[in-house]
């Protein structure tokens, strides 16, 4: 397509991975193929094509981390590895044919709603332009790596990376590593570099809790049920689905039942690392559960071999062949692997997003975001933000979400079919009650126990986590309420002048 022509559909969502996918398939669902996927990479995935590190692999169960419309029967474990949910999401957009709406290296930079046309004009880097009526971002939180900005980084003469974008070339063999990062997914790729390196720092500055990871290969017998026994797979899901759903209690209502788990973990530890003065330096002081809790069977185990340092003096800088902290120690490496998260709180990835009379959504959204239903955002009518502000969870799969907001989306769009309406936006009232309900609510949760965590902004905040159960979700959002929205109708074209032929 010529950079200065304009590609026009019906819907545009921007991002491919298990919410924009799963967008697309419900539209197809409901017989609309006039829509577009933009995405930035070259491959549909999302976060699981970004993420390739050693040991990536998903921390919810394989069953209830797919979507419901879209079963797979045949996983080969109770927690899925890498290559198998990518190539569920392969498969996904295969069985939909959302390839032929896919528009790959996309990367989008800019939104812009114009009022009068009652359309979004999206704008990507490399200067191509779509409109639609409707625009749906589909980012994900987990798809912008974070480093943490240390001085004379840029001089260090080894291999640096993060761990969204893994150096397969590098081979670590022998190799004096340093890893900065405890969180989810150095718990993963840890223990394959100490197994690899030659010596390994691990730099720690808070550590998590660590329950045991209950994986284990599922039998011929089980996957041959859950393809051919009717209500096998369901049950299966069913009964994980409940169990996940059960933790909903302490981690929103009473997060002093939480401590009775921590037991758990401290036995998984003590079992694990025979040194007492390494388990000291891994026993979290903060309640279970007011961080992200990671699960692994070999985490402990790596951080416990003779080759392996943690560290918990914080790093005040980086020399060409190494690393200092703040006790003026400096350690050589040879490379720097970033296991630091990402930037969950920037729910518009750098996209400069103008709804009415000018209003930047970016400007609003930077101190804290806030969003209806983690879904619109009044003065941006007819936007969706899936996996939007406070929709996040602490004790389900994030799937159960994203398919609550697109059927909310789905409910949405039929209603201004219905009634023929061109835009459509939550009442400012209604934006301010529901984000008043999730303050007065949070305290009472677990994540606002006292630690620190990615959770919050730097106000204290929690824009991240839902603070209830998804079943709650799943009602407030399983249809389009009209009193909570203001809508527009089609304007009704002018009557035109009657002519009076004069004799």
């Amino acid at each position: 397509m010529e950079p200065s022509a304009i590609e026009s559909t019906g819907v545009l969502i921007i991002g491919s991975g298990f919410a924009g996918l799963a967008m697309a398939a419900q539209l197809c669902e409901a017989g609309r193929r006039d829509f577009v996927i933009l995405e930035a990479a070259d491959a549909v995935g999302g976060t699981w094509r970004a993420n390739h590190y050693p040991g990536c692999a998903c921390d919810i169960p394989s069953h209830l981390y797919s979507l419901s419309f879209a079963p797979r029967p045949d996983w080969s474990r109770s927690y899925a590895p890498h290559d198998e949910i990518r190539a569920y999401l392969e498969h996904a957009a295969a069985r939909w044919q959302l390839h032929r709406h896919l528009r790959c290296g996309a990367a989008v930079v800019a939104a812009t709603l114009d009022e009068a046309q009652a359309r979004w004009t999206i704008t990507t880097a490399d200067g191509r332009r779509f409109q639609a009526p409707i625009a749906v971002m589909a980012l994900g939180g987990l798809s912008r790596p974070t480093t943490p900005h240390l001085p004379g980084l840029a001089q260090f003469a080894g291999a640096t990376w993060h761990s969204a974008a893994w150096n397969h070339r590098y081979d670590l063999a022998g190799k004096r590593v340093a890893v900065v990062g405890t969180g989810a997914s150095a718990i993963q790729f840890v223990p394959h570099v100490v197994k690899a390196a030659g010596q390994v720092h691990l730099f720690q500055r808070t550590p998590p809790w660590v329950l045991p990871r209950r994986d284990r290969a599922y039998t011929d017998r089980e996957r041959w049920a859950f393809r051919h026994v009717p209500g096998a797979r369901a049950l299966h899901r069913a009964t994980l689905y409940l169990r996940h759903e059960l933790r909903a209690i302490p981690f929103t209502l009473a997060p002093q039942v939480l401590r009775w788990v921590q037991p758990l973990a401290l036995r998984h530890l003590h079992a694990q690392v025979a040194d007492p003065a390494l388990r000291a330096t891994l026993t979290p002081s903060y309640v279970l559960g007011c961080k992200r809790i990671l699960m692994s069977n070999d985490y402990y185990p790596a951080l416990a071999q003779p080759h392996v340092e943690v560290v918990t003096d914080a790093i005040t800088g980086v020399t060409p062949d190494g690393v200092v902290t703040a006790d003026g120690r400096a350690r050589p490496v040879d490379a720097i692997i970033f296991g630091t998260g990402f930037a969950v709180h920037d729910y518009l990835g750098g996209i400069a997003v103008t709804g009415r009379a000018g209003a930047d959504l970016g400007a609003r959204w930077a101190d804290t975001p806030e969003a209806y239903l983690g879904t619109m955002v009044d003065g941006f009518p007819n936007l969706f933000t899936l996996i939007g502000p406070n929709t996040g969870l602490g004790h389900n799969s994030m799937l159960l979400m994203i398919e609550a907001q697109v059927r909310l989306v789905m409910s949405t769009l039929a209603a201004m079919a219905r009634h023929d309406h061109v835009l459509v936006e939550p009442r400012p009232e209604a934006v301010r009650a529901y984000n008043d309900e999730l303050a007065a609510r949070m305290p009472k949760t677990v994540w606002s126990t006292g630690c620190t965590s990615w959770y919050r902004d730097a106000a204290g905040r929690n824009p991240t986590l839902w603070p209830g159960s998804t079943v709650e979700f799943a009602a407030r959002t399983w249809r389009f309420d009209a009193r909570a929205y203001r809508c527009e109708p089609r304007p009704t074209p002018a009557t035109r002048p009657t002519l009076v032929r004069v004799a």
